[in-house]
């Protein structure tokens, strides 16, 4: 009875409506992207605002103790990693979901898991950054500190569920790392975008 409803029409066609609705994820992969273009754009504009702004400072004769506006710099690096957020999201979901892609392999984009963990990495650099803008500016002493204490207790909850998950998929992963190697190899010297899904290695030479 099972046997058959699995090569029935009706089954074989909602196998297929299912099978092909992860191109769905094609809209947020889109618009995630599109974030990440303008966020890159406006993260540039920023750039050249800072230079433009300081060289003038610097060509009647006032000069800044941080050289370019430490805060301001901070901002656009701010800028770039929250574009890069947005890419590594875009990437990960194209390569996880619609076609595998060697730009993902290489970053060791694999699984959720991966993206999640390179996703909570550059989100910690980003709350660096900004307890260093607020450092820098040292206008209240007690709020920095209260400021800091906050952010090493989200900083410290964000690696020690990175560290879970990085334990979780440690032995699924087992040969991940020559997965990586070769993605990274077609990808730098072949020129090579679609990566090839293969069969472990390890385990076809554990077979008779």
């Amino acid at each position: 009875m099972h046997q058959g409803n699995e090569h029935s029409p009706v089954f074989k066609a909602l196998t297929l409506v299912l099978g092909r609705s992860r191109f769905l994820v094609f809209v947020a992969v889109l618009a995630v992207m599109m974030t990440a273009f303008s966020l890159f754009l406006i993260g540039a504009i920023q750039a050249m605002d800072a230079l433009y702004s300081a060289w003038s400072l610097v060509l009647r004769g006032e000069f800044s103790p941080h050289g370019i506006s430490m805060s301001l710099n901070l901002n656009i690096v701010s800028t770039m990693l929250e574009a890069v957020v947005f890419y590594l999201v875009g990437v990960g979901l194209y390569s996880l979901f619609i076609s595998p892609l060697n730009v993902a392999v290489a970053l060791g984009i694999e699984s959720l898991t991966d993206l999640e963990s390179k996703v909570l990495s550059v989100i910690i650099v980003i709350m660096g950054a900004t307890f260093l803008q607020h450092f820098v500016r040292w206008r209240d002493p007690v709020s920095a500190l209260e400021f800091g204490a906050a952010m090493a207790l989200v900083v410290f909850s964000l690696v020690t569920l990175q560290w879970l998950g990085h334990r979780a998929t440690e032995i699924q992963k087992s040969y991940s790392l020559k997965t990586q190697n070769r993605a990274q190899h077609e990808m730098f010297h072949e020129s090579t975008e679609q990566h090839e899904v293969k069969s472990d290695e390890s385990v076809d030479s554990r077979s008779p």
